[in-house]
């Protein structure tokens, strides 16, 4: 993986994050209320993960698993409030609350005539919890300015799988591996297709910065629509300003580059090397999107506790990564992270000691 670029620099402060769980998630989710056979569920828990949800609820429900939806998928080593969607055709509501325990809590359900599919958020919201901070004078003045500019809209590492996995397979795919599986299918081509988002948008910051590109191919703030800045004028200036519109870069697929003039030499320039990764995104029927350059946290606040703990709340819209976030803050370390790779390398040993 590569070393992506930091918008304000490396962070001066050390940190760790889920030292306990200190993590929350909230996702916000549409209007959910209505009649149907859907059953949408808005579900707390701690220590399970998504996969672990539907099980449970297919179980109680007595339905196969692919009845159960959800929205986006959560990890087990945070608290989350989460929504999911249980298909019941022509059967009684079952009563969900009999199923709150220490891990699981029925906050609502609702029927509804639409199942819930992948995507369907508006955003999450977040609370993390950061410990042992050498220099909090530094976080705090990056905090201010994340606040006023925003950070990479970079993906985070949990896309790409532990130790990048995820990129691995994807690129094995394209020089002849079989995938079978279609969720896993469209999990290696999604980390292939983030990694050349990521390595662009590194790569222009690093060139430059914040600086307009002429070409531009910039979004409409809030949709997928997008344009091209042939040059920029005063009054596209002063969108861009009032945050009308937003730099973007590309989600590679089929189709003709959507940049002109300066941005497209440049994104060609930077892609230059991936001709395979290009190739087999576009063999694989993804189309050329655009994705936001950066990425602004909505209701950024912070308490401090003592000298050496932050607890950072923020929102964000689906599809972002607070880890993105959290990166231009502090160079941190994430303890369940490190005590999972440990523990890894001691079973290693152990059945290596066992031949």
């Amino acid at each position: 993986m590569i070393e992506l670029h930091y918008l304000h620099g490396k962070p001066a402060s050390k940190a760790d994050l889920r030292t306990q769980i200190a993590i929350h998630v909230q996702e916000i989710c549409p209007s959910v209320y209505g009649e149907g056979e859907h059953h949408l569920l808005h579900i707390r828990k701690e220590g399970l993960n998504t996969a672990d949800v539907v099980k449970i609820l297919s179980g109680f429900a007595h339905v196969h698993p692919k009845e159960v939806t959800y929205a986006g998928q959560k990890d087990k080593n945070a608290i989350t409030e989460q929504w999911f969607g249980v298909r019941i055709p022509g059967k009684e509501t079952p009563t969900w609350a009999s199923l709150n325990c220490d891990e699981l809590t029925i906050l609502s359900s609702h029927r509804h005539s639409k199942k819930l599919r992948i995507g369907a958020l508006a955003g999450n919201r977040f609370s993390l919890t950061l410990r042992n901070i050498t220099d909090m004078q530094d976080v705090l003045a990056r905090l201010a300015l994340i606040n006023e500019t925003g950070v990479p809209n970079y993906f985070g590492e949990q896309r790409f799988g532990h130790d990048g996995k995820n990129l691995v397979f994807g690129r094995q795919m394209f020089t002849g591996r079989k995938v079978k599986d279609r969720k896993k299918r469209s999990m290696y081509l999604s980390a292939v297709r983030s990694y050349l988002f990521n390595y662009v948008t590194s790569m222009r910051l690093a060139e430059h910065g914040l600086e307009k590109l002429d070409g531009d191919s910039v979004m409409l703030a809030g949709s997928r629509s997008y344009f091209v800045a042939e040059q920029w004028d005063d009054a596209l200036l002063k969108r861009l300003d009032e945050k009308d519109i937003q730099l973007s870069a590309p989600m590679w697929g089929r189709g003709a580059a959507l940049p002109r003039g300066d941005a497209a030499d440049f994104e060609a320039k930077a892609l230059a090397e991936f001709d395979t990764d290009r190739d087999g995104l576009e063999h694989a029927g993804l189309e050329q999107e655009r994705r936001p350059l950066l990425l602004e946290p909505q209701h950024l606040s912070y308490q401090q506790e003592g000298d050496d703990v932050i607890v950072i709340k923020f929102a964000l819209p689906a599809g972002s990564f607070a880890t993105s976030v959290l990166r231009e803050v502090f160079d941190y370390e994430d303890v369940r992270e490190r005590e999972f790779r440990q523990r890894q390398l001691e079973r290693r040993e152990q059945e290596q000691g066992s031949v």
